[in-house]
């Protein structure tokens, strides 16, 4: 796909939403601006997956109300964001297209070269900004750490790095243990 060139003025959520699917690249709203992102590369994917069950298989054995999905559209107050996983409120998983953001409970950014610095600097203060209790970042170079942030007044405040060999036991948004290094090895 690719965005019209014929679009005059700042872009809307809905214009946004108006969007056919695209599977190559990401298309996310920022300011009335359209922020565009490859589809990730094998090793982010391999992470993503691989977290995705996880977190599913630990909401599931908690009985938490909620769902686990990869790169859905998170309504913010400044525009529309797709992290690579969100939890929701598994009351909010119906029929749409977009979330609002007071129905996430924690966003994953897996960090790509193209996204290593949205993903550092601007994603979090957006998320933040929206609310969303729990912002955790994976970067995969030069080995798997997984920075867990909390919100508190004035954004997110990571707790210490999770890093790869490291077993540890969280117990928000659900008990869960996790190794950053085991979701990136083949």
């Amino acid at each position: 796909m690719s965005v019209a060139h014929s679009h005059v003025g700042p872009w809307t959520l809905d214009d946004v939403l108006a969007l056919p699917e695209d599977t190559m690249q990401r298309i996310e709203l920022v300011g009335g601006q359209l922020m565009m992102s490859p589809a990730p590369g094998l090793p982010h994917q391999r992470a993503s997956h691989r977290l995705h069950v996880l977190l599913e298989q630990a909401a599931a054995k908690t009985g938490a109300a909620v769902e686990v999905f990869e790169a859905i559209n998170i309504v913010v107050p400044d525009g529309l964001l797709i992290p690579d996983l969100a939890v929701i409120d598994a009351a909010a998983a119906g029929e749409t297209t977009a979330v609002h953001a007071h129905d996430v409970l924690m966003v994953v950014e897996i960090a790509s070269p193209s996204t290593r610095i949205v993903d550092k600097k601007l994603k979090p203060s957006l998320y933040a900004a929206a609310g969303i209790p729990q912002y955790w970042r994976l970067e995969l170079e030069p080995a798997p750490r997984l920075l867990i942030g909390r919100l508190r007044p004035g954004g997110y405040v990571d707790d210490a790095p999770l890093l790869s060999g490291a077993v540890t036991h969280l117990d928000e948004p659900f008990p869960l243990t996790i190794d950053p290094g085991t979701l990136v090895r083949r």
